[in-house]
């Protein structure tokens, strides 16, 4: 199965892109990865939140129509214990799913268009974080889900 996780805009914070490159060379064992960032948006000072969310949401709806599942890491998703994202994880595998998208939003989220479209909506965690602070998150819990799917000793229940 191919996982893709789609962000808005680089990250700029070396220490982020180092730990996210780590996972992501781990993430090789068990799948492919792929990570896909959409441009930021330029001259957005003057410019009101709900035009940047609409201008985001027509390069994220594009973006969805190349995946079979589209899931938004959204801080009004679903939570997830690690071991739980394990299992949604391999029951995706189990089906047959040939990919799933995973999203994050720029700085004010996801426009509505994309949270009606999308297949689902998942919480890293009740707090809110960056956006480019979330992939090494997400990256580091998709890596968890994999050693907890194969029983490898990474994760202590």
């Amino acid at each position: 199965m191919k996982i893709t996780l789609v962000a808005i805009g680089k990250t700029s914070e070396k220490y982020i892109a180092e730990g996210f490159d780590n996972y992501t060379k781990r993430l090789s064992r068990y799948c492919r990865f792929d990570f896909k960032v959409l441009p930021e948006l330029k001259n957005t000072k003057s410019m009101p939140v709900e035009l940047q969310l609409q201008k985001e949401g027509d390069m994220i709806l594009a973006e969805m129509e190349n995946y079979q599942e589209c899931i938004l890491l959204d801080e009004h998703g679903k939570l997830y214990t690690s071991v739980e994202f394990a299992g949604l994880i391999e029951k995706r595998m189990n089906s047959g799913q040939r990919d799933m998208a995973f999203f994050i939003g720029g700085p004010y989220g996801f426009d509505e268009r994309v949270k009606t479209t999308c297949h689902g909506k998942l919480s890293v965690s009740p707090m809110t974080f960056s956006h480019q602070l979330i992939r090494l998150i997400f990256a580091e819990q998709l890596y968890r889900a994999f050693t907890i799917i194969k029983g490898e000793p990474y994760h202590n229940p």
